[in-house]
């Protein structure tokens, strides 16, 4: 019998296996090791097939580094150990839904699927809400709360031009 979801009333998806969820369980005994060591309550784990390939913890505070996510930390991880950017085949667990900056990231690392236990609902529940990021990202420049300005573009579009007619350059 499936689980219930408590936050939704849905029940929870019946087709994760048992190693889904020991991958998953890592992702969360990280996300709880993590409080202990000053960081926010947030685990992840890249595996390829049945390998844990890395882990990451959510290491904002201790790094004084607003990028140092879960996800993210365990991006660089995987990337590093496997000496490539690309992440294509592999799964990431992590202990909450990605918020926007990691869901960037994972889709720039090419991962192939996301698991995750607690909801962006759970974390604001607990002020980690990145709801107003959402927002900004549906409106116009002119009207996000941060200024964006654009200008010396003819100036920047050398460079695009000078990538754009690279022959031997890796592209990504």
């Amino acid at each position: 019998m499936a689980r219930i979801d408590k936050q939704n009333g849905l029940p929870e998806k019946a087709n994760f296996t048992a190693k889904d969820r020991a991958f998953m369980q890592k992702a969360i005994d990280l996300s709880m090791k993590n409080i202990e060591e000053g960081g926010g309550p947030f685990g992840a784990v890249i595996v390829r097939g049945d390998e844990l390939i890395a882990e990451g913890a959510n290491r904002v505070v201790p790094n004084n580094d607003p990028t140092a996510h879960a996800e993210v930390m365990a991006i660089r991880n995987a990337c590093h150990k496997l000496q490539t950017f690309d992440l294509s085949g592999c799964t990431v667990y992590t202990s909450c839904e990605p918020c926007p900056m990691c869901l960037s990231a994972l889709y720039w690392a090419g991962i192939d699927r996301i698991c995750y236990a607690c909801t962006k609902r759970d974390a604001a529940d607990i002020n980690f809400d990145d709801s107003y990021i959402y927002d900004q990202l549906r409106l116009d420049y002119d009207s996000r709360s941060i200024h964006c300005e654009h200008f010396m573009r003819d100036e920047a579009m050398v460079a695009f031009r000078r990538w754009s007619e690279k022959e031997d350059k890796t592209e990504y």
